[in-house]
């Protein structure tokens, strides 16, 4: 059966696969013990440290049992940390611990370099292109998956009258 080729399921789990694979090749090559799901997470932290663990699978769109387990794995790696928060003492924050930002800030060339590669046979019109249609995809379904991705409210903007 041919039509499978074709089938963007097919194409979509093929396209995952060499994702996966690039990115375990590229971490292996920097000697960096860190998966994607990993790197999403400080990443993620390194922009909006002191969100909470919910808040986190969201931003990153993952269901909050496989977050639990990635938060876990960063701990127990010492590049994130959970602290007490302010606000609710009750519940808790995570940040990057100091090695957590070094790693983040040393791999993260890789990653957007690795990015720039992963879509090979194309030209930058045809990536572009690319990137525009699975993004309208990705959010035309985003309700439909099992780990929706979700943004937290955006904050106000300071209105002191500085600019």
């Amino acid at each position: 059966m041919k039509a499978i080729y074709t089938m963007p399921g097919h194409l979509i789990r093929r396209l995952q696969q060499l994702s996966a694979s690039i990115f375990a090749e590229r971490m292996r090559e920097a000697d960096v013990d860190l998966t994607s799901p990993q790197f999403a997470a400080l990443a993620m932290l390194q922009e909006h440290p002191g969100i909470d663990q919910a808040t986190l699978a969201g931003m990153i769109a993952h269901d909050r049992a496989t977050i639990g387990g990635v938060i876990e794995r960063l701990c127990a790696k010492g590049l994130i940390e959970r602290q007490t928060n302010p606000k609710d003492r009750r519940a808790k924050v995570l940040a990057l611990t100091p090695e957590g930002a070094e790693r983040i800030a040393h791999i993260r060339p890789i990653v957007e370099e690795m990015q720039r590669n992963l879509l090979v046979g194309l030209d930058e019109d045809e990536k572009r292109e690319f990137i525009r249609l699975a993004t309208k995809v990705a959010i035309a379904g985003n309700d439909r998956t099992r780990a929706p991705l979700r943004m937290p409210p955006e904050k106000p903007a300071d209105k002191t009258g500085t600019d």
